[in-house]
């Protein structure tokens, strides 16, 4: 048993019943009353490890007939979705997520500092944040790769388990499919129209028949992770289910549970283009499997399993070799085709739930609950080619661009990192925002980084576009 305390001083505090003493302490720009205190249970999904929430569960109801509206909203927020935020609005001062900093007791500085010093990262080894800190020296910030582009309140993104942030996919640099409570959304930042996909609070089933679907489908699903690429889309759901869509057909294509025990949570999901044609998708589960499955008959392929449940897996681009993250320290290479080890790293001092390969197939990146991204160098993977440290929180996506220059790294909350890769990873841009991070994705020509965030008030998508410089020569005839 747990109970909070809220206080004038903008604070919340978080104390177990057991011994009583102090779990978490979560400062907010406001004064906190017990409405606000109300979506802290929302705001952090880290009560009990490995602990899966659904958000409904958190729903606010105070006997009133007055709607209720936190104190630290803006007052267009009360008549819609609030205001968005664009380049221009935000060149001439105003907030890029719309939080109106004139009319609070901190100010945006007071507000950050705040959270820089009492935001307690999640570990499952203790102090392993601490100890990184202490090891590792962040690179330097200053750079500008991408630039702020628009921030689009009506677009709300989600995630179900506080430890998975994949729930955002660009397919292109206007479209860009999002997780949103029980329903996937698609969003396009062109016509501005946002529209349901699928909805996963009801019965969901598949239109097709192929050996092993679940003909009866499924009913109140809840998704856990996503991928999309090009015409594909397939979500994971906390119960071990999968659910395959093409995107330019109506209905859904398969439906399958691929585990049937207590602890069944679909943790990554990667689809990719075979060696052999055709494309091909590998998921990742808390059962200690990886299975890799086709995208034309929707049949498995492979089943490879390990010592301890994985997080997150990514294939290489030559397709030989997968990187293997989970709840382990080390994070293994295994052979594509047999699950076989060819090799191990480590380093890391927690677990890891990130992990991307660079498009020349020689460098590949993990995430890290110890607050670091680390890359690793197939050639010599004795020590890590580089350490990257976050701010605050455990790195829990990365992504590399398509043309290999950039390395994005998200935190947990309010910072997304992107690092030059042409210059070894030694210059970085620093996204600062405030929110849970749902998900990143860079668009496949790399023009348009999309964040996902959320938060009780602000949550939106952001959007940033990639900086060009031009040069030009004189002529002379």
């Amino acid at each position: 048993m747990h109970f909070t305390a809220s206080n004038n001083e903008c604070g919340v505090r978080e104390y177990d019943m057991d011994g009583f003493q102090l779990v978490n302490h979560f400062l907010f720009i406001r004064p906190v009353n017990l409405d606000v205190c109300a979506f802290v249970p929302m705001l952090y999904y880290m009560a009990e490890e490995g602990d899966i929430s659904d958000s409904s569960d958190y729903v606010y109801e105070e006997e009133t007939d007055e709607e209720y509206i936190p104190d630290f909203v803006d007052d267009e927020d009360q008549n819609g979705y609030g205001s968005d935020t664009s380049a221009a609005q935000a060149r001439t001062g105003k907030d890029i997520q719309g939080i109106p900093w004139r009319g609070m007791r901190l100010t945006r500085e007071q507000y950050r500092h705040g959270r820089l010093a009492q935001y307690e990262n999640y570990e499952d080894v203790p102090l392993s944040g601490e100890t990184a800190d202490k090891r590792y020296k962040q690179t330097s910030k200053g750079d500008n790769y991408y630039e702020f582009f628009y921030n689009s309140r009506s677009v709300k993104p989600t995630f179900l388990h506080f430890q998975l942030r994949n729930m955002i996919w660009a397919t292109s640099k206007h479209d860009v499919y999002v997780v949103s409570n029980d329903s996937i959304m698609h969003w396009s930042s062109l016509s501005q129209n946002l529209t349901e996909i699928l909805d996963f609070s009801g019965h969901v089933a598949p239109t097709e028949k192929h050996e092993g679907s679940w003909l009866e489908g499924f009913t109140q699903t809840r998704i856990s992770t996503l991928a999309v690429k090009d015409n594909f889309l397939v979500a994971g759901g906390s119960d071990g289910e999968l659910v395959c869509k093409k995107l330019d057909q109506q209905g859904v294509s398969f439906c399958t549970r691929i585990i049937y025990e207590d602890i069944a949570l679909t943790t990554g999901i990667e689809i990719y283009d075979a060696m052999s044609g055709g494309k091909h998708f590998i998921t990742s589960n808390n059962d200690c499997g990886v299975r890799v499955y086709d995208m034309d008959g929707f049949q498995l392929v492979n089943h490879f399993r390990f010592p301890w449940p994985v997080n997150h897996t990514s294939l290489s681009p030559d397709r030989k070799l997968i990187a293997v993250v989970g709840d382990h320290l080390d994070g293994l290479l295994v052979d594509s085709s047999s699950g076989k080890r060819a090799a191990t790293v480590e380093g890391h001092l927690d677990y890891s739930f990130a992990s991307a390969w660079h498009p020349d197939g020689r460098i590949f990146a993990t995430g890290n609950q110890d607050k670091t991204c680390r890359l690793w160098d197939i050639r010599n993977l004795a020590t890590p080619v580089s350490v990257l440290k976050g701010n605050m929180a455990a790195i829990r996506s990365v992504r590399f661009s398509s043309d290999g220059q950039f390395l994005v790294a998200a935190e947990a909350v309010d910072f997304v990192h992107v690092y030059n890769a042409k210059l070894n990873y030694e210059k970085r841009q620093e996204i600062d925002f405030f929110g849970e991070v749902s998900g990143v994705s860079l668009s496949p020509d790399d023009e348009t980084l999309y964040i996902g965030v959320w938060d009780p008030s602000y949550s939106s998508l952001l959007q940033f576009n990639k900086r060009h410089w031009y040069g030009y020569l004189d002529s002379f005839v």
